[in-house]
């Protein structure tokens, strides 16, 4: 999985620091619902359950988790739209 750290260019950045779970999450997907299929989503969380449930949030909704990493207190999150 590509590093997350790499800030690789995506068509959205969603900012959900300082939300609770399941706010993250639920931004991540109403951003993913306005993309194309191909297109990336960045997204921002500090939420602790952010590193568990968008991974699984992408598996069950079979959407690319295209990198996770840890800046400090934000987790960040590249996710394309495979469908």
């Amino acid at each position: 999985m590509p590093d997350a750290n790499a800030t690789p260019a995506v068509d959205v950045e969603v900012d959900a620091t300082g939300l609770s779970c399941p706010l993250p999450v639920i931004e991540l997907a109403k951003a993913v619902g306005r993309l194309e299929v191909g297109q990336s989503v960045r997204l921002l969380a500090t939420d602790p359950a952010a590193k568990v449930d968008v991974p699984v949030w992408c598996r069950m909704q079979r959407h690319d988790l295209r990198g996770q990493a840890q800046r400090d207190t934000v987790w960040v999150f590249e996710v394309r739209k495979a469908h």
